[in-house]
Formats: structure tokens, sequence, C-alpha cells
């Protein structure tokens, strides 16, 4: 069974509400629908109902697989603000509030946040900076974590790492060049995301061109400073570096470069990379030369699930990142 048919088969156990702002896309009512009516996730198509009805009538979908939210309906849009605004952490207060809700994305954000829906799911009418935009300020950030960034699974056939083919790494999308805080932030979130989605216990490891100071310079320093960091803010977390990749994933090299005790080392099962030059490059390494699968990009760090999606996905992988978002979600409520 493949990581996929895994998650899947956690989310038809427990299907989650995923909030769609953008339910007048054609593309995303359909990924919408489809996961609703295979018994995924509980769609919630947030914007005009009318329309919204409309648009799903002429593509032949049955109404009863959504609940539909109407941002016009004053009453329920009413009782969302006054429970926002009693919220400890929020930053809106109510006109401003109300503004924002009349975009679904704002209303759709402020249903999760008062917990009435699991996930928001959007990226196609919605620029990447809208979405993140959107999240920071109704959302909010995770305590301890300064910035978003995103985290992908590979798939690599061949790979028989400490988790089997599977390897996350992160950030390959997002954080172009993060500082020393922002990195052990992104660690951090790394973490959490694949306990959360896949149980596994998080080993981390930091990588970079030296391993434990075989290299100077102040990109090591970087990485160094950011270990520090995190090891501080979440010392209950296995995060160790700094380590160079094959230091990281093969137990032989790592035997003879770190010399000391590491419950990381040649067992890293989650990678994060120095920068967006090194994330990006060495995906795509691993999809062209490993024929890995690679799913994502997954946002991380907000206080709840946030997803952008990319404009240009096909209908079956909007599907999949929507499953994928909603089992993350239920991981994270589980603790």
């Amino acid at each position: 069974m493949g990581i996929l048919d895994t998650i899947y088969a956690r989310a038809k156990a427990d299907p989650g509400r995923v909030a769609f702002p953008e339910a007048e896309n054609e593309k995303m009512l359909q990924a919408a629908y489809e996961t609703g009516k295979e018994g995924y996730i509980r769609p919630i198509l947030v914007g005009d109902r009318e329309r919204i009805l409309a648009k799903a009538a002429a593509l032949g979908f049955e109404p009863s697989v959504f609940t539909i939210v109407d941002i016009a309906e004053d009453a329920y849009k009413r009782e969302l603000i006054a429970r926002y605004v009693a919220l400890p952490d929020t930053r809106l207060k109510e006109k401003a509030l109300a503004r924002r809700m009349e975009d679904p994305l704002y209303y759709a954000m402020v249903m999760q946040k008062t917990g009435e829906a699991d996930v928001t799911f959007a990226g196609i009418d919605n620029t990447t900076g809208d979405v993140l935009l959107a999240g920071q300020m109704i959302v909010g950030l995770k305590p301890g974590i300064d910035t978003i960034s995103s985290i992908g699974l590979c798939e690599i056939p061949g790979y028989a790492g400490s988790e089997g083919s599977l390897l996350a790494v992160g950030d390959s999308a997002v954080c172009t060049n993060p500082n020393a805080k922002e990195l052990a932030g992104i660690a951090i979130s790394a973490c959490d995301t694949v306990k959360g989605l896949l149980g596994w216990e998080p080993r981390c490891a930091m990588i970079c061109y030296s391993t434990l100071g075989s290299g100077q310079g102040e990109l090591v320093d970087k990485v160094k400073e950011a270990l520090a960091i995190a090891n501080e803010k979440r010392p209950d977390l296995k995060i160790d570096g700094e380590f160079q990749l094959d230091a990281a994933i093969v137990p032989a090299v790592a035997a003879k470069k770190v010399k000391r005790e590491s419950e990381v080392a040649g067992k890293a099962n989650v990678l994060i990379w120095p920068d967006l030059n090194v994330g990006n490059t060495a995906v795509k390494l691993i999809q062209q030369f490993g024929h890995a699968d690679a799913y994502g990009p997954m946002l991380q760090g907000f206080n709840h699930i946030v997803c952008d999606c990319s404009r240009g996905a096909p209908v079956s992988e909007i599907k999949g990142n929507i499953v994928i978002s909603a089992v993350r979600a239920a991981g994270e409520k589980q603790g």
C-alpha cells in the first residue's frame, strides 16, 4: 500500500470538514464534490448560495454532498464575528472583520478559527500571497513560529531509509532565504507536520555543506544557530546537525563523519534545507533522477491547516492535497 492509499484510508475513517472559498471555480468544485461523494471529507462551500447551486446543477453534482454557507446570511455571520472577537489571540475587531468577511476566503478562515471547519482550501482564484496574508491575519501563526513555510513528502523508488521509501523535505517552495530563527521554525513545523500526517517520530536533520564543523563560513554558522534555537524552543523534538546529506540519511556515512551520539544522523526522516536554492533544486533532482513522486507543498506554521494549491494542478492532484490536508488537521487535533 502506497503512502496516498494509507492517507486516503485514514481520511475515510474520519472525514474532516474542509471549507472551499472558491466554490464557483469549476475545477475546485469538482474536486470538492468528488472527495465529498467518495467519503473522504465533508465539503463546505462558502460564497453566494444561488450561484454555487446553479454551478453545481450545471455540472450534474448532487447538492446533498455539500454544506453551503452563504456569506450574505446575516445571522450566521454575526454569530461567527461574535465568537471570533471573543477569542484571546485574534487581531481584528467587529467592523474590520465584517468588511473582510465579504471575501469568501476570509469568511472561510473565520469559520475555521471558530471551530466550524477543520481546513481552508484555496489557491486557484486566489494567489499564494492572498492565501498567506489571510491565513496570517485570521488564523494566525503557531506560538514560537515566525514564518510560514512548506514541507513535501517524497516517495523514492529504491530508497531504503528509516521510513522505507519515504522522506520528508522542506522548505522547497515558500521561504526563500530564511534567517536562523526562521530556519529553526521551519524545522519545528516540519516535525509537527509529519507527526500529525504520518504518525512518525520525527528525526530531523539540518542540512548543510558541512558536517559538524568540517566546513566554515556564514552559511554554516546560520545552520548551527538555527539548530541551537530549535533545540532550545522544542527540546522534545529530535533535531540535529549540521549534517551533509549523506551523513543525515546513510548509516555507514554517519558512522564515519558523526563522532558523537546522535538520534538523527544516518536515520533522518525529515530534511531541512538551508535555503530555497538548495530545496527547490534538491526536490527536482529527486524527481528527475530518483523518479520520485513528490506530494505537496504543504503549508505549515499556521495555527490551523491552511492550503494553497497550484493554479495549474489537475483535479486529481487537487483531490490528493485536499485529502492530505484533512488528515493533517485530524492529526493535529489528536495532539
